[in-house]
Formats: C-alpha cells, sequence, structure tokens
C-alpha cells in the first residue's frame, strides 16, 4: 500500500506483475515518436515560499527572504511573453506557502485573499483576460482549492515525483506521495487535464520507479485526465550534490514510461535537463513548456534550449516539431484541432471551462495567437 494512503483516502494499488513488466522494458522494446511538441510559454513563480524543504529543490527561498509577485510583477512578465508569441503562462509556488511563512499570509490579507489558491484564481482569470492561456502548478490541492482555480487555467499540474518515501524529502515537513496521488485524482475528478511526472534520481529505487509510472497509469485510466508524463532527472545545483542520472538510466526509465503508459498520454523530457538526442528513440514526443523570454526558476542554472535549439533536435531526429497550446489537443473542442488531427480526443466534451473557452472564441489579437498555433503548420517539417 502506498505509504499515507489511508490518511488521504488514496484507492491506488499496483500489481507485482505490472511492476515485473515494467521492469524488464528495454528502449528496444518502444518506438521513437512520429513528431515533436512543445509550448511557447512565460515561467511565473508567484512566490519562492513553500512548506517544504526538499534537499534537491533550488526553488524556495527561507522565510523572511521569499515575496509575492503583485499585478505590476505578473502584467510586465505577460506582456514580454504576449510580445514573444507565448500561449502559455506557467504559474508555480511551493506548497502551502502561506502556512508556513507569515510574511506571505500577511500580504495575502493585505491584498484582500483569505489563501494563496484564492489569489491564484484572480491572477489565472486575469492572465486570460490580457491573453494568455494560464497552466498552473501550485502543488498539492483540496478538491475545494482546485476546483477554484481550475475553471481559469487551460491545464493544470503536479509533478508526482516518486511514490517512495526517500530521504531527500525527510524533515519536519516531509512530503507525502499519498497526497500528491490524492491531488492527481482530484484533478481527474475535476476533469481538468492534467501534466504529472516522475523525477529521477533523488534515491527511488527501479521498483518505484515502475510503481509511480504505473500509479499514473492507473489514475489516467480512471479519468482519462493525464495530458502528458514528465521524465525529470535531478540535476546537481547549490542544493544538491547526489549526482545526475546517467544516460542509460534516463534511456531505461524513459523507454519504461512509454511503455507503460498508454499511446494518447505524451511522454516529456524538459530539453534543458536531459540529453534529449539520446532519448529521442525511447518514446518522447513532446518538450515541454520552453520559454523565450523567462528563466526557468526551477532550474535556474539550467538554461532553456532557444527555438532553433529544437528545430535542430527534431531534424535530428527527422520528425516534424509542432508547437502547442498549454492543454493537449486532444482535450480541445473539434474546431481548434488541426485538420489532420489524428490522435485520441479525450473522452467527453467538457475539459475546458467558459472562461478559456471563451478566451480561444474571442477575436482579438490573442485568439490569432492561438489559432496560429492550433490550426498552424509544422514548424520543422521533415
Amino acid at each position: 500500500m502506498l505509504p499515507g494512503a489511508d490518511e488521504y483516502d488514496v484507492d491506488v494499488a499496483v500489481s507485482e506483475r505490472d511492476v515485473d513488466a515494467a521492469l524488464s522494458v528495454t528502449p528496444a522494446d518502444v518506438e521513437p515518436a512520429d513528431e515533436l511538441t512543445f509550448a511557447r510559454n512565460v515561467f511565473l513563480p508567484l512566490t519562492t515560499a513553500c512548506r517544504y524543504t526538499c534537499t534537491y529543490c533550488t526553488f524556495f527561498d527561507p522565510p523572511g527572504e521569499a515575496t509575492l509577485m503583485d499585478d505590476d510583477d505578473v502584467d510586465a512578465v505577460l506582456e514580454r511573453g504576449r510580445a514573444a508569441g507565448c500561449t502559455e503562462a506557467l504559474f508555480t509556488f511551493g506548497d502551502d506557502p502561506d502556512d508556513r511563512y507569515t510574511e506571505i499570509h500577511r500580504q495575502l490579507d493585505d491584498w484582500g485573499y483569505d489563501d494563496v489558491h484564492e489569489y491564484l484564481a484572480a491572477v489565472c482569470e486575469h492572465t486570460l483576460e490580457s491573453g494568455v492561456l494560464p497552466h498552473s502548478n501550485p502543488g498539492d490541492q483540496t478538491k475545494a482549492e482546485m476546483a477554484a482555480v481550475a475553471p481559469y487555467n487551460a491545464s493544470m499540474g503536479v509533478m508526482l515525483e516518486t511514490t517512495a518515501d526517500v530521504d531527500a524529502h525527510a524533515g519536519p515537513r516531509q512530503k507525502s506521495p499519498a497526497q500528491r496521488v490524492r491531488t492527481i485524482d482530484t484533478a481527474g475528478e475535476l476533469r481538468v487535464p492534467f501534466t504529472t511526472g516522475i523525477l529521477v534520481g533523488v534515491g527511488e529505487g527501479w521498483r518505484a520507479r515502475a510503481e509511480s509510472l504505473l500509479v499514473i497509469r492507473d489514475l489516467h485510466e480512471r479519468h482519462g485526465h493525464v495530458q502528458e508524463v514528465i521524465v525529470q532527472p535531478v540535476v546537481e545545483n547549490d542544493r544538491w550534490n547526489g549526482g545526475t542520472p546517467d544516460v542509460d538510466t534516463m534511456r531505461r526509465v524513459t523507454a519504461m514510461a512509454r511503455w507503460v503508459l498508454p499511446d494518447e498520454v505524451s511522454v516529456q523530457v524538459p530539453p534543458n535537463l536531459a540529453p534529449v538526442r539520446d532519448l529521442l528513440e525511447c518514446g518522447i514526443d513532446d518538450l515541454g513548456g520552453v520559454s523565450p523570454v523567462t528563466d526557468d526558476h526551477i532550474n535556474p542554472e539550467y538554461a532553456w534550449p532557444a527555438l532553433r535549439e529544437l528545430e535542430a533536435i527534431a531534424r535530428d531526429a527527422d520528425v516534424p516539431l509542432r508547437e502547442r497550446l498549454p492543454v493537449h489537443e486532444r482535450y480541445l473542442p473539434t474546431e481548434f484541432r488541426h485538420d489532420d488531427f489524428d490522435g485520441t480526443p479525450a473522452p467527453g466534451d467538457d475539459w475546458l471551462d467558459d472562461p478559456v473557452l471563451d478566451a480561444l472564441h474571442d477575436d482579438g489579437p490573442a485568439s490569432e495567437r492561438y489559432r496560429r498555433v492550433y490550426h498552424g503548420d509544422p514548424i520543422v517539417t521533415p
């Protein structure tokens, strides 16, 4: 049983047979993707506060140092993103930052918000109106918290990381795998197109990697909501000197992800953190959100590749490179899909709420930018 499953009312179980089958997978057992996709985004760390102190993470700042982005901060980044043709605004912050940081809580109260999730909902509504589609990754959320934020997001996400209890999560505020699973399950219950993933190299073993991917598969099969799974290596940084997974490890775990997950779920590797060219034959089909104007605030030492580098990767693989929106195409209404779309549509037609649909249907410059993406030709054609 997953540690903490009873506390968070989590109902997941994977069979030993499935785990053993996943552990036997090699890159030779999967096929390369016939297309690569990416989203053009801006990265907005709404606050660098977090209730956790994971030993591999450079994102969080200690209490007293973290601040909140205000309206002017957000608007300045969004303006740069619109000018660069971005369609995605990636909002992130640490888990329940106002639970641990007195100054963050006080600032939210001064601005008239009960908590950071209420503030996030307001920021995402404003972002939609300003012409960029929000994709929020705010850590674990209750059902009520997510329900308040989701209508103003094209998609959302949280990294599962691992189902294992690892020392890198240890401490008085230890991250709970079961709580992560509960959040992913909640997203499915609310029909939120969702991104999740595993973190490779934080002390988890091969069995935990297989179990993590199988749990994600089972949650998707329950709800149909997982649009992509990130296979992300932990990388050396100012707080982590425990090593970075080697190429052979990344090849094997990426192939395992592709083999375990249903065909319609994309497998993504971050091109600024992983050796993409060495993983192309392992089934990856997405390069994630890449920003032409903002840093990767989670991994600031690792710069995003320029668009021309993504183009070179696609040419090396001899496959098309296509830009996408933060919500994957199969969750979009039919009129927002490419004419040559041959994927599996997500079950049902109620994945996007009215605020997002209104933004897609609008006649202004933002909707023109969205149409350029969902009706546009590939950036690279073999």
